[in-house]
């Protein structure tokens, strides 16, 4: 069996409840805050896969011309990405010169001499149609197929409907849910694997910390960057923690050992 097909094996098993991890960092847009780097930049993949953080995540857009490409907010140097086309758009550059990434680019740098960190896929709802918005999450999902790295990504998104119609091609993808409003039980019943809310949600509902648990639903909170309420997270057990401070991170849960 060569690397790659290890290292899927790896993420698959990671992704599955009974082989969750426990406080498992992940690095919110990539590990970009300490160097300066651009957020969901490949600079930014990269340093998280040098870290060997347990998880990278980074956002999807479509744009007006079918592109899929790596940026967090719906504009890119106040264009509006769905409705501009991908060659306008690289002609502005990132802070630290690189290209717009489109996702072809981003997973073929994500799957490069990586055998430890996961790729969280955030399909970004669609400022257009809902209908748009599902499809760009299966012409995401039909790419990173092809790049063979499937079992070596997994999906979240704020859109339920994007991530319902995931699962109808893909019975097997690592799927978890952002908005905060469905209980673990909830997401269960829809063939969700995971709930990744706001670490605000679980403290006011903390009964769903433990529903999660009994119901082997993945607890994922965000975007977690104080000391205060990384230990909060650290001391209820949950499987991963997104962040823009993995360093810090890192350093408290070695405090909390």
């Amino acid at each position: 069996m060569n690397t790659l097909k290890i290292f899927s094996a790896v993420c698959l098993m990671a992704f599955s409840y009974g082989n969750a991890q426990k406080n498992a960092i992940v690095a919110h847009r990539g590990a970009w805050k300490k160097n300066n780097l651009p957020e969901n930049s490949i600079a930014a993949l990269r340093h998280a896969i040098d870290l060997k953080l347990p998880g990278s995540e980074f956002d999807v857009w479509r744009t007006a011309d079918d592109s899929l490409v790596i940026n967090h907010d719906a504009h890119y140097n106040k264009l509006l990405i769905e409705e501009t086309n991908y060659a306008d758009l690289i002609k502005f550059k990132l802070s630290n010169g690189e290209k717009l990434p489109t996702l072809h680019e981003y997973i073929s740098e994500g799957i490069r001499n990586n055998k430890h960190t996961l790729l969280v896929c955030e399909i970004k709802p669609s400022e257009i149609s809902k209908e748009r918005g599902q499809k760009t999450g299966v012409a995401a999902v039909e790419t990173i197929k092809k790049l063979k790295a499937n079992k070596n990504t997994c999906y979240i998104s704020f859109d339920y409907d994007i991530l319902k119609k995931i699962r109808a091609i893909d019975s097997k993808t690592s799927l978890q849910y952002l908005e905060g409003n469905k209980s673990p039980k909830e997401v269960k019943a829809d063939k969700i694997n995971g709930v990744d809310y706001h670490y605000s949600v679980f403290q006011k509902h903390p009964e769903w910390i433990q529903e999660a648990k009994d119901n082997k639903v993945i607890l994922n909170a965000w975007t977690v960057n104080d000391a205060k309420d990384m230990d909060w997270i650290i001391e209820h057990k949950f499987n991963y923690i997104t962040t823009n401070e993995p360093e810090l991170l890192k350093e408290r849960k070695e405090i909390k050992k």
